[in-house]
Formats: structure tokens, C-alpha cells, sequence
């Protein structure tokens, strides 16, 4: 389970200090399938940001699977963040010089995980998203439906139990974005909890709790 209390964050912007985060209170149950959308400048990235401990917030709390995240100290968000988290980006961000396969083995890498081990869990996922024929291409071989696939298989190699992405179909035409929806939704139909920060109304739609973010505040919150 989520949970977020009173979380504040300011960022300064020239002489002023601006709310980017303002009072957000929220629960997400474990296996829910969330949206978060509002406008440019509403929160919604920096919310991803301090769920996914890549930021912490000024004040508040905010628990992940039953752990105080709010007073970890860095070693101990990284191993958390790792253990617990699978992020897939717009851009991909994937590694130019790598293959699909070697895109998806680099956490495990970073982790210390052994070679066979890597191999195979990596050639399990990249066989999962159906891109076994495209395991040994390189990014710039890849169409963005493809490179978006091995991101999110990526995002599953550590085991996480929450995803979390960030205008996952930004950089997609229209049929590619949605059978990157109907995956990630298969995902969470297989236990992931998922959110997704999405401008898109159309992706947005799809989830079944939404949440609206403005001025660092959540205003609306609708399920069904």
C-alpha cells in the first residue's frame, strides 16, 4: 500500500517559492490502476518524483509497502526505490550502445545479479512483450512501440511491486500507444499496482481511479 500524508514541496523559482506539491493526502491500494492527470505545472510530475524516491518531499509522510520512506537516508532510498519500483519514461531512456536484451539485463548488472541469472530473466521479459526476434537490436533498430516494450520490460527485471509511468505513450502514434496500454494493463491485471501520469484524457480514461492535480493540489479523485 501507498501512503501519503500533508506532503509538501517547493522548489524555488527566482525570488519566489513555488508549491509544487501542496497539502497532497492519498492512499493506493496494492493492485490498483490509477491516473494521474492535470495540466503543465499541476504536481503530477513531481508526485511521480516522491513516489518513485527520486525526491523527497519538504514535509509529510509517505509509506511504500509499509516502510517510512519520509527519513531514509539516500543508500537506503536507492534500495528501496530498486527493490520496489519500475519506471517507464516517455523517452525510453534507454541505452543507445546496448542491445534490447542488454537494456533490459542493466539493473540487474547494477545490482550484482549473476550473468546466467541475468540472461535468463532478461530473455524471459524481452520473450514476454514478444520482441524475442528483436532481442540483439539496438534502440535505433527498434520502432518506439518496440523501445517502449523493452523499457517496460526493463521496469519489471528488479520485481517490483509498483509502476509507475510517465506519459508512457507520449512519444507513440495512436496504435502503438494503445497496445502499450493494453500491456501495461495486463500487468496490472497480474498484480502490478499502476499509475500513470498522462495529459491524454483518452489514456487517462482507461484507468479506473483518476486522479486531477492543479496547483500542487489534488482536486479530484474518482473511481469506476
Amino acid at each position: 500500500m501507498i501512503e501519503l500524508k500533508h506532503i509538501q514541496r517547493r522548489f524555488q523559482v527566482g525570488d519566489q517559492s513555488v508549491h509544487a506539491l501542496d497539502d497532497v493526502s492519498l492512499t493506493i491500494q496494492d493492485g490498483e490502476y490509477v491516473a494521474v492527470m492535470g495540466p503543465s505545472g499541476s504536481g503530477k510530475s513531481t508526485l511521480l518524483n516522491v513516489l518513485g524516491l527520486l525526491d523527497k518531499p519538504d514535509s509529510g509522510s509517505y509509506s511504500l509497502g509499509g516502510t517510512d520512506t519520509t527519513h531514509l537516508n539516500d543508500n537506503a532510498q536507492a534500495r528501496a526505490r530498486s527493490a520496489q519500483v519500475g519506471f517507464i519514461f516517455q523517452t525510453f531512456h534507454l541505452v543507445p550502445r546496448l542491445t534490447a536484451t542488454e537494456n533490459v539485463e542493466l539493473p540487474m548488472t547494477l545490482a550484482s545479479v549473476p550473468p546466467k541469472e541475468r540472461q535468463a530473466r532478461a530473455a524471459a521479459l524481452i520473450a514476454s512483450v514478444g520482441l524475442t526476434d528483436r532481442a540483439h537490436h539496438r534502440p535505433d533498430q527498434l520502432s518506439g512501440g518496440q523501445r517502449q516494450r523493452v523499457a517496460i520490460a526493463r521496469a519489471l527485471v528488479m520485481k517490483p511491486s509498483l509502476l509507475l509511468a510517465d506519459e508512457p505513450t507520449g512519444n507513440l502514434d495512436s496504435a502503438s500507444g494503445k497496445d502499450v496500454m493494453e500491456l501495461l494493463e495486463k500487468l496490472n491485471q497480474d498484480g502490478y499496482t499502476l499509475l500513470v501520469v498522462t495529459h491524454d484524457p483518452v489514456v487517462g480514461a482507461r484507468a479506473r481511479r483518476r486522479i486531477s492535480m492543479r496547483d500542487g493540489k489534488v482536486v479530484d479523485d474518482a473511481r469506476g
